[in-house]
């Protein structure tokens, strides 16, 4: 199928994004990864996308005409481009990401599944993005992701090397920044002031001493609990690789 790429927006820094842009976005970024073979998509197919029941977070219900205002807008700041067949009856969409920003494939497959779930737990992270592009360890995400914090595009509740960090894009408008829960504490080498506690820490003379016997229990009880998350993240990814390829086996027979 020859294509045509109609590109009508000029390339502009990707700042903050509209809850549903921020779906459209992650889903183009998702399709042209994981079923490449039926990327750019049409607009019912991102519609289906946008709305699918797994991996997403919210669950969704846009119809195609809001997503034909949110792609116009998309258009306009260079992020997306119309793609037409050559016989110009079916326009498709692809995103432009990779000519917008300066991203590796490995941080786009990061910021898609950002866009796509909010925010999460590296180890939740590297399983549910490593179906897009591979990122081997744990080790490997945080490069990635300390890049990616450098630029502004992610944020984190701490240092990526503590246990229990979560990780979210920073791309939130400013009205959802203000809301309460809205994670917006920490970029790589420099920390934000958080919001003063209810009731101020204890110091460090009015803190009972723990054992090490209980630490090391600690320690060994989080790394498994670590570990069954991305088992059944590995699982509930499997079964989504799954429902795509019979989701597009359906579109391709017009079931």
């Amino acid at each position: 199928m020859q294509l045509v790429d109609e590109n009508d927006g000029d390339i502009q820094f990707l700042g903050a994004l509209s809850k549903k842009e921020r779906r459209v976005l992650g889903v183009l970024i998702e399709k042209s990864l994981t079923t490449p073979e039926y990327y750019p998509l049409t607009l019912k197919a991102l519609a289906t996308g946008c709305n699918q029941k797994s991996n997403r977070d919210p669950i969704s219900n846009y119809d195609e005409f809001e997503l034909e205002d949110i792609l116009d807008g998309l258009r306009q700041r260079g992020m997306i481009s119309a793609v037409q067949t050559a016989g110009g009856r079916t326009e498709r969409y692809r995103h432009r990401l990779r000519d917008v920003t300066p991203w590796t494939a490995a941080q786009l497959a990061i910021m898609g599944e950002l866009l796509l779930r909010g925010r999460q737990q590296l180890g939740e992270l590297r399983s549910r993005a490593s179906r897009m592009s591979a990122i081997e360890s744990l080790e490997d995400l945080r490069r990635e992701l300390n890049q990616l914090m450098q630029m502004k595009y992610v944020q984190s509740s701490g240092d990526l090397n503590r246990r229990g960090i979560e990780v979210d894009h920073a791309l939130y408008t400013e009205a959802e920044q203000s809301r309460p829960g809205t994670m917006l504490t920490y970029f790589a080498d420099e920390e934000i002031e958080e919001p003063a506690k209810a009731s101020a820490p204890a110091t460090a003379a009015e803190r009972k001493p723990q054992s090490q016997a209980v630490i090391a229990e600690t320690t060994t009880s989080s790394e498994e609990l670590l570990d069954l998350h991305s088992e059944i993240s590995d699982l509930r990814e499997t079964v989504q690789r799954l429902e795509e390829r019979i989701e597009s086996l359906e579109r391709q027979l017009g079931i």
